[in-house]
């Protein structure tokens, strides 16, 4: 739980040497016209007169750096969403509103809209107002302690030195006894044969730890970045760029667009890797080479863009938004919805139950229930010499 390490200050704004230096910075950054537009109101004499010109902008710098996104959220009843969070992208959910975190604390960004930026802009973006309010709810917030969670305090690895393309093609293929062809398929339930068609288009690697590393694809067929997944890890290749993973034909005119290639594979196996279909995961963003490369696919008439994104309220902004650029392209346009969270939920269902009806089918004392009125005497424990055990139809091998 968050906490506070220091007093709150009443209002920084009294101190006049705080507040000058502050709007000063705010001016030498945006000038006249982007306080007007920030603080919603014209900038006269007076207030000119008391920015003065000996104020700097390292003083709003060094309140920038001292309190984070995080303090803002947290302190505004929005919560870490672990499962959807990685260590360079914290997602915060308050209700219906989400917001995620970038760039170490220091930037945010709206996935349902068009709102980012800094700390400042955070504030007037939840509550309203300008710069002055913002920078008086800010200061109010040094100290703030914000939650640190587990995942975000795992260390570097030396993997994430070199180029993308060496540190790609250094990573072994999954194989059938390594701990990422077992989370895969034990774990996640993925069928072998979607696996080995992963492997084949070259798009699925062995990353650190018993994770994977499913490949993201530039147009041209070259690995630009990677989603990492593991049983005690997500994230996405550092220094890497979002793009599309892509599982199927790349002249398929239908398109299945997932949030994450654990979806996307899940898909393919639920749907048998449909004839025609080409299976993409946008990596749990939309980046502007995601929409180019989405553009790019969709730019034929008799393509059908489905969107196969989560069973929430953001897969249903990406549906809405897949929606918008379908009929931009002049595409075709569905929307499959998982009856569950997401398809690999819907596969693990899938599996367990399979796996329970098998089982109570191999289950001897209770394949065939006896049939009344065809009783007979017990025979001996052993069956005499000439006599078969069993029917072929009695018991199943495994």
């Amino acid at each position: 739980m968050a906490r506070e390490a220091s007093p709150r200050l009443s209002n920084p704004l009294q101190d006049s040497s705080i507040a000058n230096r502050a709007l000063a910075a705010f001016v030498l950054r945006a000038g006249r016209k982007g306080v007007r537009e920030e603080c919603g109101k014209k900038i006269g004499k007076d207030d000119r007169r008391a920015i003065g010109e000996k104020m700097k902008r390292k003083d709003i710098e060094e309140i920038r750096e001292r309190v984070g996104c995080g303090a803002v959220l947290e302190t505004s009843g929005f919560a870490i969403d672990v499962k959807e969070s990685t260590r360079r992208a914290v997602k915060y959910r308050r209700g219906g509103a989400i917001v995620i975190v970038t760039h170490e604390d220091r930037g945010w960004f709206d996935p349902l809209g068009d709102g980012k930026g800094d700390v400042f802009s955070l504030v007037t973006h939840l509550d309203g107002g300008g710069f002055i309010e913002a920078f008086d709810r800010v200061a109010g917030l040094i100290g703030f302690q914000s939650v640190e969670a587990d995942w975000a305090k795992a260390p570097a690895t030396s993997s994430a030195t070199g180029t993308i393309n060496d540190r790609w093609i250094s990573r072994r293929d999954p194989w059938p006894a390594s701990d990422t062809w077992r989370y895969l398929r034990f774990t996640r339930f993925i069928p072998a044969r979607i696996l080995k068609g992963a492997i084949r288009q070259g798009v699925l690697r062995e990353g650190p730890h018993g994770s994977m590393w499913a490949g993201h694809v530039e147009d041209d067929g070259n690995i630009c970045g990677w989603e990492e997944r593991g049983p005690d890890w997500r994230g996405f290749a550092t220094g890497g760029a979002k793009v599309l993973f892509r599982l199927g034909p790349s002249d398929a005119q239908r398109l299945c667009v997932t949030e994450a290639a654990i979806d996307a594979m899940s898909l393919a196996a639920i749907e048998g890797m449909r004839k025609g279909t080409l299976y993409l995961s946008t990596g749990g963003g939309w980046s502007p080479n995601t929409d180019l490369a989405l553009r790019h696919l969709a730019r034929h008439q008799d393509v059908q863009l489905v969107a196969s994104t989560d069973a929430n309220q953001q897969g249903e902004a990406y549906a809405h938004r897949l929606r918008e650029l379908a009929e931009e392209a002049g595409c075709n346009w569905s929307r499959l919805r998982p009856p569950a969270d997401d398809w690999n939920e819907v596969l693990k269902h899938q599996e367990e139950e399979r796996r329970k009806k098998e089982t109570e089918k191999n289950n001897v004392p209770h394949s065939r229930r006896p049939h009344q009125g065809r009783l007979r005497p017990a025979l001996p424990a052993l069956d005499p010499g000439g006599h078969d055990a069993g029917g072929p139809g009695e018991v199943m091998e495994d």
